[in-house]
C-alpha cells in the first residue's frame, strides 16, 4: 500500500466555486477508487486559488485477484448417452479456450452444468488511476468550460501543471494536455518557483514550509476567521463574518493576512446596509460592529501576501473604498430629495412582465391584496395598503440601481424620511422575507400581509399567462415564492385560506389568458410544495398524502393535521386501524351510491361486537367534536386509537354483507360513521404501505 497524490495546477479558479469544485473532485476520485475495488485508509482534499488536489493515504497498489466462474449448458445436453461431448459442450470449451477433456461439471443449485473456473489477476492501481482522475475532472460541476491556446482541451480555467504520484514514483500519463510530473509551484509572489515533491505524504508540508501556501481549504478558512475576529477585538468591537463572504475570501488567497483599515466617521450617516454591501460585494471586506451592534468606521481586508510595509497596503485599500462609500452617501442624500410616492410615476415605465403590466400595476394589485389580507389577520389594513403601494418605489432610486441588495432596505429609510408610519416602513423592508430557506420572516403582521400579497400576485399572474415552472426552469422563482407563502402562514400561525387568496389575486389581475381552472391549478401547486418540506423533516410521504386527500386549502390547518397524523402513525395501533379504514373504504367504494346509506339504527344491532363498536363510535363522536372544532387533531387521533380492538372484533365476528338487507345497510352505516370520525382529520387508509 502506498500514498497517492493528484494535483491540478491552474490559473486562478473562481473563488465562489472553489469549495464546490474541491468537494466534487474529492468525491469523484473516491468513488472511482472504490468502484475499481481499491482499498485505502484516508482521503484528504486540498484547494487553493491555483490548484485542486487530493491525497489518498495507504492506497492498494493493485486490486485483488478475482475468481471468474462461467456456467455452461446443462450436463444432460452437453454429453450424449455414450458420454461424447455435444456441439453445446464443444462451443463452451472453445469460448473459454480450454480442451474438451478439461471440461468439468458442477451443480449450480438447480442442475448439473458445465463450468469453467479461472482467476483474473489484480490490476495495478497505476493503470487505473489516470482514468479515475480524468472521469472526476469530467464530472466537475462547471457551468461553462474554457479552452486555451490552440488546444481543444476544456476546463474551468487554463491548466498549468499536473502532478500524479504513487509513493515516490510519478504515474506517467497525460491529463488536460500536460504530462504528469512531481513538480508543483509555490506562492505567486513569495515563492514564484517550482517545488519538487518527494512523495504524497510530504505534499502539504512542502507547500506550507517552502511554498508559502496554506493548501488546505478548511485550514485556510479557519485561519481567516480567527485572524479577522482577532482584528475586530483589537478595535474593541466584533467582526461580522458572513459565511458566503468567508468562503469567497478563502477562495481568493493562498496565504491569508488580515489587515484593518478605516473610513471617515461621516459615512456612518449613510444606511449601514449600503456601506456593508459596498465593502463586502465590491472589496470583499469584513465589517465591524460595536457591542451594541452598530457599524464602526473600520473594515478588515485579507491580503494574499506578507507585506514589508502593511501600512501601505492598508492605505491603498482605504483609498479604494473611499470613493465607493462617497457614491453611497451621494445616492442616499440625492434619493431623499424625492419622496417615494413621487417615484410611483416612474414605475409606470418599468415592465414587470409583458402580459402582466408594469411594476406600477403590480404595486396597485399588491396594495389591494395586502389590505385585504391585513384585515383578515387582524392587522392595520390602511398601513398594509400603503406599504403595498410604496413597496416597489425604491426600485427606481439611485441607491438600489447601484446596490441591488438594498431593495426594500432603501425603501424603509426613504419612507421614514418621508414621514411614513414606522410600521409601513418596516413592512416595505420585510416584503422580501424570507429570501431563502431558514431566513427570518417579516416581523409584523403588516409586513406579513405585504410579503404574502407580493408573492401571491406573482404566482397567480405567471400561472395565469401559462408559464408555470417546468423541470429546472423557474425564471420567476415561483417555487421559492410558494415556500415563502407557506412558511409565513404556518410559522406566523395565520388562519388564511389559500383558495380565497388566490381567487382575490386572480380578480385583481383581471383577464388572464389561462384563467380557466386557475384557482385549482395554483392551489394544487402550492399545497404540493408542502411535500418537500415534510420530507426534509423525515415525515413519510404517505402521511402528507393522507391529509392531502381531503383537498384542504388552509396551510396552517394542513400543517396541524400532518403533524397529528405523523404522531398517530407512530402508535402501535396505527397500522391496524389504517388497514381497517382501507377495508371500509373498499367496501363502501363498491356501493353504487354511498349517500343512500342512512344513520345507524340501534334496534338493528344484533351481534355483541357490532353493539360494542356502535356504542364506542357514538361516544367518540361526542367526545371528539370539541377537539375537531379546536383543531386539536393529535389528541383526537390518540383517542381514536382506542378503537383498534373493537374494530378488529367487529371484522372477525360480524358479516357486514349480510343476506338481510336491513342488517347489511345498518352495518354499512356503522362503518361509514366509523370512517367519518377518522376522515375528520385525514384519510388514514392511505397510511397502509403500497404493495
Amino acid at each position: 500500500m502506498t500514498d497517492f497524490l493528484v494535483e491540478i495546477g491552474t490559473e486562478e479558479l473562481p473563488p465562489t466555486a472553489l469549495l464546490k469544485l474541491s468537494n466534487s473532485f474529492t468525491e469523484q476520485v473516491e468513488a472511482g477508487i472504490r468502484a475499481a475495488g481499491l482499498e485505502f485508509t484516508h482521503i484528504e482534499p486540498f484547494a487553493t486559488p491555483r490548484r485542486l488536489a487530493v491525497v489518498v493515504s495507504q492506497l492498494d497498489e493493485q486490486t485483488a485477484a478475482k475468481e471468474i466462474v462461467n456456467w455452461g449448458p446443462p450436463a444432460a445436453i452437453a454429453f450424449d448417452a455414450e458420454g461424447n461431448p455435444s456441439k453445446a459442450a464443444t462451443a463452451f470449451a472453445k469460448k473459454n479456450g480450454i480442451k474438451l477433456e478439461d471440461l468439468t461439471t458442477e451443480n449450480d443449485g438447480k442442475a448439473d452444468k458445465l463450468v469453467y473456473r479461472s482467476t483474473e489477476a489484480g490490476k495495478a492501481a497505476a493503470d487505473l488511476l489516470p482514468a479515475i482522475v480524468q472521469t472526476a475532472l469530467d464530472k466537475l460541476p462547471i457551468a461553462k468550460r474554457m479552452r486555451w491556446g490552440a488546444s481543444r482541451t476544456e476546463f474551468v480555467r487554463p491548466a498549468k501543471w499536473i502532478v500524479m504520484m504513487q509513493g515516490s514514483k510519478v504515474i506517467d500519463c497525460e491529463i488536460l494536455g500536460f504530462k504528469t510530473a512531481n513538480i508543483t509551484r509555490g506562492h505567486r509572489f513569495h515563492c514564484d518557483t517550482t517545488l519538487e515533491i518527494a512523495n504524497p505524504a510530504a505534499y502539504a508540508d512542502l507547500l506550507s514550509n517552502s511554498g508559502h501556501i496554506v493548501p488546505s481549504y478548511a485550514q485556510r478558512k479557519t485561519q481567516i476567521r480567527e485572524q479577522v475576529m482577532a482584528e475586530g477585538e483589537k478595535l474593541g468591537g466584533v467582526a461580522v463574518i458572513e459565511e458566503s463572504l468567508l468562503e469567497e475570501v478563502t477562495g481568493l488567497v493562498e496565504w491569508p493576512v488580515a489587515l484593518t483599515g478605516s473610513f471617515e466617521q461621516r459615512f456612518l450617516e449613510v444606511p449601514a446596509e449600503a456601506l456593508i454591501s459596498s465593502m463586502s460585494e465590491h472589496q470583499k471586506y469584513f465589517h465591524v460592529v460595536d457591542k451594541a451592534g452598530k457599524l464602526m468606521p473600520h473594515f478588515i481586508t485579507v491580503a494574499n501576501i506578507v507585506s514589508n510595509d502593511p501600512a501601505q497596503v492598508i492605505s491603498g485599500n482605504e483609498r479604494v473604498i473611499r470613493p465607493r462609500l462617497s457614491d453611497a452617501a451621494f445616492f442616499f442624500e440625492t434619493d431623499k430629495k424625492i419622496k417615494l410616492e413621487t417615484r410611483l410615476e416612474k414605475l409606470k415605465s418599468v415592465v414587470f412582465q409583458a402580459k402582466l403590466g408594469t411594476i406600477y400595476d403590480k404595486a396597485q394589485r399588491v396594495k389591494a391584496l395586502a389590505a385585504s389580507i391585513a384585515e383578515s389577520i387582524g392587522s392595520n389594513a390602511e398601513y398594509a395598503g400603503r406599504a403595498g403601494e410604496l413597496c416597489k418605489a425604491d426600485l427606481v432610486s439611485d441607491m438600489v440601481l447601484e446596490f441591488d441588495k438594498m431593495q426594500g432596505i432603501a425603501g424603509r429609510y426613504y419612507a421614514l424620511a418621508d414621514g411614513e408610519a414606522e410600521e409601513v416602513a418596516e413592512a416595505i423592508k420585510d416584503q422580501y422575507l424570507p429570501k431563502f430557506a431558514g431566513d427570518a420572516l417579516p416581523a409584523s403582521l403588516t409586513g406579513c400581509a405585504v410579503a404574502l400579497a407580493d408573492r401571491l400576485d406573482t404566482i397567480v399572474g405567471i400561472f395565469g399567462i401559462g408559464q408555470p415552472p417546468t423541470g429546472s426552469k423557474d425564471p420567476f422563482a415561483l417555487r421559492r415564492a410558494t415556500l415563502g407563502v407557506l412558511r409565513i402562514i404556518v410559522e406566523k400561525e395565520l388562519d388564511l385560506d389559500l383558495r380565497m387568496l388566490i381567487s382575490q389575486a386572480q380578480q385583481l389581475h383581471g383577464n388572464l389568458p389561462a384563467a380557466d381552472g386557475l384557482v385549482d391549478t395554483v392551489l394544487n401547486y402550492m399545497v404540493e410544495r408542502f411535500r418537500a418540506g415534510y420530507e426534509e423533516a423525515n415525515i413519510p410521504a404517505e402521511v402528507f398524502m393522507a391529509v392531502s386527500a381531503k383537498g384542504l386549502s388552509q396551510p396552517l390547518d394542513i400543517d396541524h393535521r400532518v403533524k397529528a397524523v405523523n404522531n398517530f402513525n407512530t402508535l402501535p395501533e396505527a397500522q391496524a386501524l389504517a388497514a381497517a379504514n382501507k377495508r371500509v373504504s373498499n367496501i363502501l367504494a363498491k356501493l353504487e351510491d354511498e349517500s343512500t346509506i342512512g344513520s345507524v339504527d340501534n334496534s338493528l344491532l344484533v351481534d355483541a361486537a357490532e353493539k360494542a363498536l356502535a356504542q364506542l363510535v357514538q361516544a367518540k363522536a361526542e367526545q371528539l367534536q370539541p377537539l375537531f372544532a379546536q383543531r386539536q387533531y393529535q389528541q383526537a387521533l390518540a383517542a381514536l386509537a382506542d378503537l383498534r380492538e373493537p374494530v378488529d372484533s367487529f371484522f372477525e365476528d360480524v358479516m357486514v354483507m349480510a343476506d338481510d338487507e336491513a342488517l347489511k345497510n345498518n352495518r354499512l352505516a356503522l362503518l361509514k360513521q366509523l370512517r367519518g370520525l377518522f376522515l375528520e382529520v385525514a384519510d388514514i387508509s392511505l397510511l397502509v404501505p403500497a404493495k
